[in-house]
């Protein structure tokens, strides 16, 4: 997942294991709140991704396939991040690690990490490398990811 340099508001290219360009997440520019579209490589919209306006802490549900996932951002975690994510019909996850250098886990009570992300520092560009293990669902983690991303940037000119 590589965060795009030159453009307006948050747009992500996620290439695959090969590197051929999977996904393209499209921040809308002008919102009040943060509102990302996560499209295939033909522009078709599979998730949206919305801020919560009124919400404790920082929020976003991700709507994909007709069903709502919720990622929460811990208020009080003094050194570190966390995140909550609640998977519509699944097993919840929390996201784990150092979230401050992007090198977290996605985990599980039931079946421990089930993707791990790790940061590039080499490029100009926030790049990170994502591995989800077999049998989830790539577009929530993805898309869970980028609102880390978002959340752990807030500093970032869009924000």
């Amino acid at each position: 997942m590589k965060q795009k340099i030159l453009c307006f508001g948050d747009d992500f290219i996620i290439r695959d294991h090969a590197s051929n360009e999977a996904y393209y997440v499209d921040g809308k520019v002008l919102s009040i709140r943060d509102s990302l579209s996560f499209q295939d490589m033909n522009e078709h919209e599979l998730a949206t991704i919305r801020q919560r306006l009124l919400a404790i802490g920082k929020t976003y549900d991700i709507e994909y396939q007709g069903k709502t996932t919720t990622v929460h951002k811990h208020l009080f975690t003094p050194f570190t991040c966390k995140f909550d994510v609640d998977l519509a019909g699944h097993n919840d996850l929390e996201a784990k690690g150092n979230l401050l250098d992007m090198e977290y886990e996605f985990m599980t009570a039931n079946h421990g990490a089930i993707a791990t992300v790790s940061r590039r520092w080499f490029t100009i560009a926030d790049s990170y490398g994502i591995e989800i293990a077999a049998g989830w669902d790539p577009v929530w983690i993805l898309a869970s990811a980028v609102v880390i991303d978002l959340c752990c940037h807030e500093d970032r000119a869009g924000h």
